[in-house]
């Protein structure tokens, strides 16, 4: 079934089904590769290897454990691959999407489910609870990012009437009311603290002369005091900071992309927190799916993401 710590440059084996299908699914002759890789793009690695769509991994805090997405459920593998996946009970929440965070203490993982809201349940399984709030109108919620000190959640909205607008929110995660940190017409994503709480990163198409021409920015927790922070033809989303404050990477697609699809040829870049020091990592098959979550090892040195290469089997090492 896996391919327990092989080094990409390792030929591929041929893996049958392990995880239920979910709402999308892979071409053929591709696979989903769970990969990690150092923040100067060194010791790039395959740890798990599907025959069905993973998406978005966590680090644990303790960096014992990679915690992704897969058929609308939650899974934990080991961080060094020694081991079978697991599957963690949700409960009769199900149908969950590949938006989810981590409490700080690591006890706790949020999520987002598809009826559009958000819970909270044990890292070791059980019933979740509703952390999110029934509206009058249309609103759904999408997570992304947790407080420094686990207080609070950052998620955007998709919200209203047609034409839907996608704003950015926080809401207590022991439940509460919502707090609206944007208020625009053009769409935002991503929003995940730093690691000082001083500022949520986020991407947005504010400043675009274009539709789709998302780039970074970011802003002060109580939604001012906004900055953008990429500025190039490229279509960015996804902004992670890293544990210790040092390092942003992000997601870059080819110019003129809509959104953020899946099957793309794209990279993943890093940059200082201010924007400055923006460079390549590494680049491959990939889109939707491969870091919509923050997936920083708990030493900042390294990073989890899903790649999907197609016909990888055939040529081992190839994206």
């Amino acid at each position: 079934m896996l391919a327990k710590g092989a080094n990409i440059s390792t030929p591929i084996p041929v893996l049958s089904e392990h995880f239920s299908p979910g709402d999308r699914s892979l071409r053929p002759g591709q696979c989903s590769q769970l990969r990690t890789i150092g923040i100067d793009g060194s010791d790039e690695r395959t740890i798990l290897i599907a025959d069905q769509v993973i998406e978005a991994p966590n680090w644990t805090p303790d960096g014992q454990w990679l915690i992704f997405n897969a058929g609308g459920e939650l899974w934990r593998f080991p961080a060094d691959g020694s081991a079978e996946p697991e599957r963690i009970d949700t409960g009769s929440i199900r149908q969950l999407n590949n938006d989810h965070v981590l409490s700080p203490d690591g006890q706790t993982i949020y999520m987002s489910n598809g009826d559009g809201h958000l819970y909270a349940g044990p890292i070791t399984g059980g019933e979740p609870r509703k952390v999110s709030n029934d509206h009058a109108g249309f609103f759904r919620y999408y997570l992304h990012g947790i407080s420094p000190d686990g207080e609070t959640l950052s998620y955007v909205a998709i919200e209203g009437d047609e034409p839907r607008r996608i704003n950015i929110f926080t809401i207590p995660a022991a439940g509460g009311p919502d707090t609206r940190l944007s208020d625009i017409d053009k769409p935002n994503d991503g929003p995940e603290y730093s690691p000082d709480g001083a500022w949520i990163y986020f991407n947005s198409e504010r400043a675009a002369t274009r539709a789709g021409h998302a780039q970074i920015f970011r802003m002060r927790t109580d939604g001012t005091n906004v900055e953008q922070l990429t500025h190039d033809e490229r279509v960015n989303w996804f902004p992670h900071p890293s544990p210790d404050g040092e390092w942003i990477v992000y997601l870059s697609y080819p110019e003129d992309t809509l959104g953020h699809p899946p099957d793309r040829d794209i990279v993943l870049r890093r940059m200082r927190p201010d924007g400055t020091g923006q460079a390549d990592i590494t680049a491959f098959f990939g889109g939707q799916g491969t870091i919509n979550v923050n997936s920083w090892a708990p030493d900042s040195r390294r990073f989890a993401f899903v790649a999907y290469p197609i016909n990888a089997r055939s040529t081992p090492g190839q994206t």
